[in-house]
Order: C-alpha cells, then structure tokens, then sequence
C-alpha cells in the first residue's frame, strides 16, 4: 500500500463480486498481473498459501481461488461469470495445482505462485493487504515493492545493465528504474504510460535482452513520482485547514485531487458513479436475491415489510438503515456487484448508513457523494496508519471502520461541523477495539451482517453524541494508532482463520460441512 492512501484505490472501492475484498478481489489484481508476467500465455500454475496463514483455510470458500481464476483470464472485478471462473479456466487449458505447505511468509495473506507455459517458469510472490489491495514483493527470486498503480516494464537481461540502461535514459519517460540482481535479473520500469510498440521492439533487439514484460496497472488511480499530499494525519488536515473553514467532504476533494493528479470536479464524479452503484446494490438486494452457495437467504424483504407495517422497535430512519445495510450484505453473498467501503466483508455498514439517512430525511444525491467523500478521508487516515484486512487486525479493522467513516459522514450530511465529524469517527471507533472475525461456516455472512448493522447503528449513535457535543477524549489519530496495536495483539485465530471464535462451534462445524458436501471442493494437491 502506497504511504499515501487514495480514496479510491485504498477506501472506497473496488466495485467487484465476491464474499471478499481481501481476497476475492485482491486475488484477481495479483492474477491480472501474473498473466502479464507471463504474456498472457499460462498453461500450469503451482499455487502455494502458507498453513499459519488466513488462505489456507479459506481460499475456497472466501474466494481467493474465484479471484485468481478470474486474474488469470485477465477479467475484471465486477465480471459476471466470476462464480464459474474455475470452468472457464479449464476451457482456456490453464491447469492449476493448490499446495499448503511453509513458505516463510510474514504476512496472513500471502501468495505464492509458480506460472508455467512451453516457453517459460517464473514465480511472483503477492500479499493481499486489505479491501482489495496489493502488494507484489517478489518476482523471480527479486525483492520488489509493486501496488498495481504503475506500468511496470521488466527487461530481462542477465547481468549487464549498461547499454539497457542507457537506451532507457534516452528514450522513455518513467518515474523511477531499479536494477534487481538476483534469481532471473530484470530492470524495473515504473512510468504512467505504456512504453510504445516501437519501444518494446527496440528493446527486443538489443543483445542483453532476453525478455520483455509488462505489467498493466490494475488500480484507478496512478502513482508518481515524488507523489505527495496535503496532509496525511487528521491533526495535518486540522492545521492545513485553519483560515480554509472547509467541511469534511471538500478536504477529501482537496487531498484526493492532490493525490492523484485529477481534478476537483473530476474526485466528484467519480465519487458520484460510486453512489449510484451502491443505490442499485440497495435496490436489488430490496427486490429479493437467490444463490445456492451461501448461508443467510434473502431477509431484507421481510424486514422492509414489516418496516411498512409498523410492526418494528425504534424509529424509521435507524431501521431504514438496517434494512439497507442487510440488502447490501445480501447482494454480496448473492455473488451481485458491490462496492468494497472499505472490504467487501463491511460493504454494508457505510453505504447503508448513509443512504438510510439521507433517504430518511429526503437529502440529495449531491449531499450522499458528500458524505462518501467524507467518510473516504477518515478512512485515508485509518489505511495509511492501521488496516483495513480483518486478517491483520480482526473486524475491528473492517466493520470497525466502516463505522467510524459513516459516523464522521453523518454529522456533516446533518449540518455538524467539522470537530463534531472527528468527535464522532473517534467515538465510534473506539466502541469497535478488538472486535475478532470468526465467520461462521467460513463464508463472510454471519456474524459478519450483524457486525454491519452494529457498526452503522453505532455510527448513527455517535454521530448524535457528537452533534451534542459529548466528549470524545482521545484523538482520532490516537485512537488508530491503538487500533493497530490491538489488531497486532489478537490472536491469529481470531483473525478471519477460521480457527477460532464461532467458527469453531458445534453448529459452524455442521454448516461448513453441509456446504462443502452441496459445493464439491476445488482444492487439489500434489
């Protein structure tokens, strides 16, 4: 993850399919880019997951295998035929092999895999970091730092550098070049833009060089060189702020512009497109869905009509927001397209929120693209100095923060000032420490809903605290800082394993087994 979290890239998105942000969709951005190490041309693929680590246990059943799939089909997110990407991977004659074994990996997320054709074999080592994002370290036995925000060209070219290195000087536009000497030796390109045709040929040509690849970006918005932001902590924006008097969502626009290189109205719309696919998420969920694979039928329906009929505790606007959040979740689990805000496994908690207020009080589309920009900067804040994968710091780093962005989002689409947003992400995240992730079946619906609606009912709560001005005591940047030192003291149980917690009960046990006997398994080993 870039230092300097997007909105975009980091937050709010990607728009996908999957039970999983963590590893459905971070899965298919790692196999996009190992389909162009290998130019497009995969026959055998040796896929290795670490046994301390999350994948081992739900790679299947979380998605990793439908993402990877997916990425080596060179599909997108959002694609359609997801659910039966491992049939269209057989049709494209790419076989694949699933090993669990020790591979010294430091990270819960951690992919390892070996991909062959009948020309070449390298290898890339990939962790998933949280709501989708990436980090390739390894190509080929060579330590690398790749987020898929770069074109990145690799050359190949044994152990002489010099003339490649002076044909690129004079020749292409890039942000950065690293010699990498070890395993296969390759120069790294980073640049904005694809090399040209000629470019590519040229390179070709030149005695030293065995191989050319290059790899696509896989994330909307572009890195740079000597990138750089306006403010990275809430007590920055504070101090960027004084003598501005700007609200929440027009810091979000200034620091994301800055960010990636895009202009103010340009953050707007894209944060718009964002809204309206959450809308229609909301509306599908609300007609009623249908999928085999899951554990939780569709619910939303029954609660909207009791919602009608007054046949509900409390008031209108905290159960429209329940009944968003559960249409949402229910989308998700329907394999329907939704947008990670800030994971695919908290999906529910921002949107329903938010669009359960603002429906509620009649606000417009306008004022909802405001309060996601706001709740995109409090989670800036939250991915550049803690985490948003549940594998690292439980749901507390997911429905955690999916709660805290919504609570900050509500104060200002209710006219809250600036202080009151902070007060209330503050507050409610610190009502979400250590919350654990224990999936229950070890599919991302249950408890996993429950903790959606906790999370954006506890963001309505704290953002009446703070319209009431109730004292939150510890500042937002201090409260994240301690979300990353618990999620580093919850036990790896505890952590989206499936080893612990609900997922080890009696009943969880039972409905794993009965969904693995309707599912078949896709698991193989050597």
């Amino acid at each position: 993850m870039s230092s300097f979290p997007s909105i975009f890239n980091d937050v709010i998105g990607p728009v996908m399919r999957g039970p999983s942000s963590s590893h459905c969709a971070a899965a298919l951005r790692i196999g996009r880019l190992s389909r162009d190490l290998m130019d497009g041309q995969l026959h055998d693929i040796l896929i290795e997951f670490d046994p301390n680590g999350s994948l081992a246990t739900t790679h299947k059943s979380q998605g990793s295998d439908m993402g990877l799939f997916g990425g080596f089909l060179g599909w997108d997110a959002d694609d359609d035929r997801l659910p039966e990407s491992e049939k269209y991977l057989a049709t494209a004659g790419i076989n694949y092999t699933i090993v669990i074994r020790d591979i010294a990996a430091d990270h819960p997320n951690t992919y390892k895999l070996t991909l062959s054709n009948s020309k070449e074999t390298r290898q890339l080592t990939a962790i998933s970091t949280g709501g989708g994002m990436i980090e390739v370290i390894n190509i080929d036995g060579n330590e690398v730092n790749m987020a898929g925000d770069y074109v990145e060209t690799l050359v190949y070219c044994g152990s002489s550098y010099e003339t490649i290195l002076s044909y690129l000087n004079n020749t292409i536009a890039f942000d950065d070049i690293i010699c990498h000497s070890k395993g296969k030796p390759f120069i790294e390109i980073k640049s904005q833009a694809l090399p040209g045709e000629h470019i590519y040929k040229e390179l070709l040509a030149l005695q030293e060089v065995e191989a050319v690849k290059i790899l696509k970006p896989v994330l909307p918005i572009m890195a740079r060189k000597a990138l750089n932001v306006p403010f990275i902590t809430c007590d920055e924006m504070m101090r960027y702020n004084e003598g501005k008097n700007k609200a929440l969502w027009e810091l979000a626009i200034d620091y994301e512009s800055t960010r990636g290189n895009i202009s103010h109205s340009e953050v707007f719309d894209k944060m718009r497109h964002i809204a309206k696919i959450m809308a229609n998420a909301i509306d599908t969920g609300l007609k009623g869905t249908k999928y085999d694979d899951r554990i939780l039928g569709s619910q939303s329906p029954l609660f909207q009509e009791n919602m009608v009929a007054n046949k509900l505790i409390g008031g209108n606007a905290i159960n429209r927001v329940i009944l968003y959040v559960s249409a949402i979740m229910e989308v998700k689990s329907s394999m329907g397209v939704i947008v990670a805000a800030p994971t695919a496994g908290s999906c529910g908690a921002l949107p329903g929120a938010i669009f359960g207020i603002a429906h509620s009080l009649d606000l417009t589309e306008d004022e909802i693209v405001k309060a996601l920009l706001a709740a995109g900067l409090i989670g800036v804040f939250i991915a550049a100095h803690a985490t948003f994968a549940a594998e690292v710091g439980g749901c507390m780093a997911e429905t955690g923060s999916g709660g805290g962005m919504a609570a900050a989002a509500l104060v200002g689409m209710h006219g809250g000032t600036l202080a009151q947003a902070i007060s209330a992400a503050s507050i409610s995240l610190q009502n979400s420490l250590g919350i654990i992730c224990d999936p229950i079946g070890n599919r991302v619906e249950a408890p996993c809903l429950g903790r959606n609606v906790m999370a954006a009912t506890n963001a309505v709560s704290c953002a009446n605290m703070a319209l009431s001005n109730y004292e939150h005591l510890i500042p937002l940047d201090e409260v994240i800082e301690t979300m990353k030192a618990v999620g580093d003291q919850i036990h790896y149980t505890l952590r989206c394993t499936n080893l612990g917690g609900l997922s080890t009960t009696n009943a969880a046990k039972k409905i794993e087994a009965l969904l693995e006997e309707n599912s078949g398994s896709m698991f193989k080993s050597c």
